[in-house]
């Protein structure tokens, strides 16, 4: 089977404000962000990692970089990683948000939402099970595992694929920052979910 260990990014402003970033660029992690990535490096440093991909924005890269750093490995970059294209929606707060007719839509029936000039759930959870089984062709030897850091409703929007599990339910997922979501995929299409929004020991505090 493949291992691939699905990371959410630290940390930043934006989440600690409860602000949707989306794909703003300039989005770096906070102090407690570096922790959780520091956190993270120490926990995989010893295990047999082979590969550690990133979404191409800051505060992804900024999380992988020690933990591959700890693993003697390069970041690679992989744009199908992408947080979702949210948008106009970028930038606003969570709480404005909430007072739209269509957040309803967004936390009950996504399956049938699309964000403004952006992806729509289907799209986007399409693109990242595309990418994870790309990846995953790429380390079909027995045991291999490799590292996706990327962001959390693409995370959920993975696991609720792996699990089988109408997409309209994975706003049921929890996945906090520097966290550890790890699925296993089998040579003939089986998948296992093997743990849900870990948090290394030496995490800091929430």
């Amino acid at each position: 089977m493949t291992t691939i260990h699905l990371v959410r990014h630290g940390e930043n402003d934006y989440v600690k404000q409860g602000k949707l970033a989306g794909r703003l660029p300039g989005v770096h992690l906070n102090d407690k962000g570096r922790a959780q990535a520091a956190a993270l490096a120490a926990w995989f440093k010893d295990q047999p990692i082979k590969a550690v991909y990133a979404s191409p924005l800051e505060r992804t890269l900024e999380t992988a970089a020690p933990i591959a750093e700890a693993l003697g490995l390069p970041v690679i970059p992989r744009p199908g990683l992408l947080e979702m294209e949210i948008g106009a929606w970028a930038g606003k707060s969570l709480k404005r948000l909430a007072l739209r007719k269509d957040w309803r839509i967004v936390q009950h029936s996504p399956s049938r939402f699309r964000f403004p000039n952006g992806e729509s759930f289907p799209e986007a959870q399409a693109r990242i099970a595309a990418e994870l089984e790309t990846l995953a062709a790429l380390h079909k030897k027995p045991q291999a595992s490799f590292i996706c850091v990327f962001h959390s409703d693409p995370i959920k929007l993975a696991l609720s694929h792996f699990l089988g599990q109408p997409l309209d339910l994975f706003q049921r997922i929890a996945v906090s920052p520097g966290s550890v979501s790890t699925v296993h995929l089998g040579p003939a299409g089986g998948a296992m979910v093997a743990g849900v929004n870990v948090l290394p020991p030496k995490a800091p505090a929430a």
